[in-house]
């Protein structure tokens, strides 16, 4: 028994100290052994060869447009409540990669022209461009009372999301929508659930190569919003409620016509973006 108990205790060490070679999906259920892993992760975990060119840079699933955002007043986040939303998703082929892979390519603006030329893509390209703009977006100062950080790899993610909320026992949620492609329809919401806040870490994806989330503490309730269709398309949606008018679009204020900083202002998080908070 007790060489059995030295080997196990060896075996947790030699575990903890190699989280980030383990492949991804391990690396979670160490981690995380009791968390659902949420979708937004699990599709950008397939296997990925970044040198092929038909692995298109991720488009935004959030247009310039508020009322594609899904922008909304919380008072009408509750069962009963009816909205008419499009839920979008994107059909990138853009996967994470291997943290090892990831922190071997350089992440910086002035790099680019050499990682285009080590992935093989033409710098004239619509693909260079997204990147381009991604990268200078992961270069902005973070504004102020926020920290950022554009993750390459789902083991960075996960080390800004735990570090920056201060613990370890957190979840990560993201927007599911049961079917692949559903039109712009009402949708009758059947039950809300507040699942974290004040603080949370919101994760948004970049348009790059292979994934990338540009990740950022905030201040806002997170709730999970079980709804269903007109067509029966079943939604269990992320949304995020915000107070502080300087994390939203002015146009989200012109749509729903109120005032900055009035009310706390929501919006549904597209099914490629996360919400992590504390797992209370």
């Amino acid at each position: 028994m007790a060489r059995l108990l030295v080997f196990l205790s060896f075996f947790l060490l030699a575990v903890g100290a190699c989280h980030a070679a383990l492949p991804a999906d391990l690396y979670w259920n160490v981690v995380f052994p009791s968390t659902p892993m949420p979708s937004a992760i699990r599709d950008v975990l397939r296997p990925d060869v970044i040198a092929n060119e038909k692995n298109a840079a991720a488009e935004p699933q959030v247009q310039d447009d508020p009322a594609a955002a899904l922008f909304f007043i919380e008072k009408d986040l509750r069962p009963g409540a009816r909205m008419t939303l499009h839920f979008t998703r994107t059909t990138s082929a853009a996967n994470f990669l291997p943290r090892k892979a990831a922190d071997s390519i350089p992440f910086s603006s002035a790099k680019l022209p050499a990682v285009l030329a080590r992935l093989s893509i033409d710098p004239n390209s619509e693909k260079a461009q997204a990147m381009k703009k991604t990268l200078q977006e992961c270069e902005e100062q973070a504004i102020d009372g926020e920290t950022k950080r554009c993750a390459t790899s789902l083991e960075s993610m996960v080390e800004f999301s735990t570090s920056s909320l201060g613990t370890q026992d957190v979840r990560a949620l993201s927007t599911t929508v049961e079917k692949k492609s559903t039109p712009k329809q009402q949708y009758t919401i059947a039950s809300v659930q507040k699942v974290a806040g004040p603080t949370l870490v919101a994760c948004h994806a970049e348009s790059y190569a292979y994934a990338v989330f540009l990740c950022h503490t905030t201040d806002a309730r997170a709730y999970t919003v079980s709804m269903v269709g007109k067509d029966g398309t079943k939604v269990e949606a992320v949304a995020a409620c915000h107070a502080d008018a300087a994390a939203l679009s002015p146009k989200a204020f012109e749509v729903l016509k109120v005032k900055p900083g009035t009310v706390p202002v929501c919006h549904f998080l597209p099914q490629n973006d996360l919400v992590w908070g504390p797992n209370k």
